[in-house]
């Protein structure tokens, strides 16, 4: 008996020493604090990056700029701002910071000191400004922002306009062309331009006027444009084509800070040119492109543009996977960039004389990265599946990487945030099938869990080892969630990823049911309670799912394709079916083969339905459609519309709803833990704040 008091005893003392992390919930995803990616000062003394916190039950959030010294240290908020604050970027002495903030209502450029401590608005323009770039000789300020393009840059005609056509009796969209609506807007007649405003003079100017949009959007963000070492000229991306809403043709153009004539340097190129930097010693201009026109999903490589000579090179050609973010050397000697590869996104630098590449983070998955002035430090913004965001500095010189934030760490020392596994699967063709696999909170290895497969949208993208909601919200509701990487997918090579057009339910759907045979063999997963749930592409394979397999118990699918012919003609860019289903609905047979709706009498399984009233890119009436078709066959379903919302719902105020939604209906189905909330009792509590 005294042993075993003794044991007990030992038990508790140790349980005290390491307390038991409770499960992640969803109210534990909006405690994070989102860190935003390094920017470095001129001088490499200084850090500023955004730092964004969330309210969950005031569905709210809150962006401030935050500064540190290189060496992690004198962390403090400039801002202290209830309004949004974003942006930063250094003055060309360092002396301030120059930044975005809606604290006076439309987004402004605003300037903090450092020498006074003082805050001050810069820009006033009844139109906002977006993405400011700093000129080198730190005199000028480029942005870009909506205007009516016979206005120019007169401000008070864009606000009389604007002010019109919102509040006149008659209220209506005109469209004399297409792409007159675009992700989650209607252009109303306006189109974004770039302007320059004159730190001295105090005057703007429209460097590019006219019916078109400069910069081209470009989804996830990305550098527009930019000034030449000297200040004397603006390069920026733009599609001039007569039928942008069917061509990736964008170009990078040239024109002098002052206004005037733009050159079309890229106009031999009829694939997509953007992200033009150029070099410190003004010699090139760096930039993305791809070498197929109309195929949004082509190799992204970067180039070299000699503004001497006025040719261009590719120099990335034997990096067989998508470039994506990419910063000169100070030297000019080579370009470091992230690429996707086999779930993570490295830093990788290449040689321009040479053309070799060398890894020089590891396997990492970073969203932003900056280089000190003397080359020797990168900082950079890394995620992973059990750690969220934060900012790290890679000494070059001797391969040392440390932590210089940790905005996170309470929350990772009280909540069992989960890691993945990853595990490799035969599927189509005989290629390799990445799949990252996260057990639930508590896992017990001799128990079985239900399983919830998770399709990724794109249909071009990948599964990356970043930190994510999905990943974290359904474990820790007792959920096996597996996420794999099929035939489409970046990061394995330009050829997997071009197997999906004109394919859309062939590779994919077998690389899945391989891997779905995989997981119900797994001794801890429970094959008689397997769901499955997609996003837009993903979304689209539920639908696929629902006509072709009955083997999952339930189906949730968010902005997803139902009927292939009616999408074709109410997407806004059309340039995407045209390539990946080959061609249009009357002129190919793929809108039928691949469309769910063609087998509606398939149907059986029960689907939530999630899709937003403002999504251009996947229109709701997508969800409309197959929710009438599951109710009319006697099929339970339930459809859920975020009235304000588009392709990505908004992550505070509409995300939550989501998570709930998904744990409600898998728990129906599957047998987890119940949601947290009554998801009707959310949506009028949410209807409650909005009225």
């Amino acid at each position: 008996m005294k042993s075993y008091l003794s044991f007990l005893i030992v038990i508790i003392f140790i349980s005290t020493l390491f307390p038991q992390k409770k499960a992640f919930t969803i109210a534990d995803l909006y405690k994070i604090k989102n860190v935003g990616s390094p920017v470095v000062s001129n001088r490499g003394d200084m850090i500023a990056f955004t730092l964004t916190d969330y309210n969950l039950p005031k569905g709210s959030s809150n962006s401030e700029i935050y500064i540190m010294r290189s060496d992690g240290t004198d962390l403090r908020n400039i801002t202290l701002n209830e309004k949004q604050d974003y942006n930063p970027v250094w003055s060309n002495e360092d002396k301030g910071i120059y930044f975005v903030s809606t604290r006076s209502g439309n987004p402004e450029l605003f300037y903090y000191s450092l020498e006074d401590d003082k805050t001050i608005q810069i820009t006033s323009i009844p139109t906002g400004v977006d993405a400011p770039v700093i000129s080198p000789n730190g005199e000028l300020v480029a942005f870009s922002t909506d205007v009516y393009p016979n206005c120019g840059d007169n401000e008070n005609c864009n606000k009389e306009i604007d002010s019109a056509a919102s509040n006149g009796p008659v209220q209506a969209y005109v469209a004399d062309h297409l792409l007159f609506r675009h992700w989650t807007d209607y252009s109303a007649g306006k189109y974004t331009h770039i302007f320059i405003y004159d730190l001295r003079k105090h005057n703007y100017i429209d460097v590019t006027p006219g019916k078109f949009v400069s910069p081209t959007f470009m989804l996830g963000g990305g550098v527009g444009y930019n000034f030449s070492p000297d200040s004397k000229e603006l390069c920026f991306v733009s599609n001039h084509d007569p039928h942008p809403e069917a061509s990736t043709n964008a170009d990078l153009w040239i024109v002098p800070v002052t206004g005037g004539n733009a050159i079309d340097i890229t106009k031999e190129n009829k694939a997509w040119d953007g992200w033009p930097i150029y070099s410190p010693d003004g010699k090139y201009i760096a930039y993305r492109t791809q070498e197929i026109p109309n195929y949004e999903s082509d190799r992204f490589r970067i180039a070299l543009y000699d503004r001497t000579l006025k040719t261009t090179r590719i120099i990335t050609e034997k990096f067989d996977n998508w470039v994506d973010d990419f910063k000169w050397a100070p030297d000019s000697k080579s370009i470091y960039f992230t690429g996707e590869y086999e779930g993570y996104s490295p830093i990788y630098n290449i040689e321009l004389n040479t053309e070799k590449i060398s890894e020089v983070s590891g396997e990492k998955s970073i969203f932003g990265f900056d280089i000190s002035p003397n080359g020797k430090y990168i900082y950079y913004l890394t995620k992973s599946v059990d750690k969220p965001g934060e900012i790290y500095l890679l000494n070059l010189t001797n391969d040392l990487t440390i932590e210089m934030t940790n905005f996170n760490q309470q929350i990772l020392d009280e909540v069992d945030v989960r890691h993945a596994e990853k595990i490799w699967v035969k599927g189509a063709g005989g290629d390799n099938i990445e799949v990252f696999i996260v057990k639930p909170h508590n896992f017990d290895p001799n128990k079985k869990y239900p399983l919830i497969l998770n399709v990724h949208g794109g249909p071009q993208s990948q599964w990356m080892d970043s930190f994510r909601g999905d990943w974290q919200v359904y474990p820790g509701a007792g959920y096996v969630v597996a996420f794999p990487n099929p035939h489409g997918s970046t990061g394995y090579g330009q050829k997997f990823t071009s197997e999906i057009p004109g394919d859309w339910g062939g590779k994919v759907f077998e690389d899945l049911m391989d891997v779905t045979d995989s997981l119900q063999n797994l001794s801890y997963v429970d094959k008689n309670r397997m769901g499955a749930m997609g996003w837009s592409y993903g979304g689209y394979m539920m639908n696929w799912f629902q006509a072709k397999t009955k083997r999952f118990k339930c189906l949730a699918s968010m902005m997803g394709l139902y009927d292939l012919k009616s999408f074709w003609g109410s997407t806004e860019e059309l340039w995407f079916p045209n390539w990946d289903l080959k061609g249009k609905p009357w002129n190919s047979d793929e809108y039928e083969k691949w469309s769910p709706s063609s087998y509606a009498k398939n149907f059986s399984t029960p689907t939530l339905i999630i899709t937003g009233e403002k999504d251009f890119r996947v229109p709701y009436t997508q969800g409309i459609e197959y929710f009438t078709t599951l109710q009319t066959l006697g099929i339970d379903s339930r459809l859920i519309i975020f009235k304000n919302d588009g392709h990505w719902p908004n992550y505070i105020k509409s995300m939550p709803l989501y998570y709930d939604a998904h744990l409600d209906w898998f728990h129906k189905y599957l047998g987890g833990s119940p949601a947290p909330y009554d998801v009707h009792e959310m949506v009028e509590n949410i209807s409650k704040e909005i009225n």
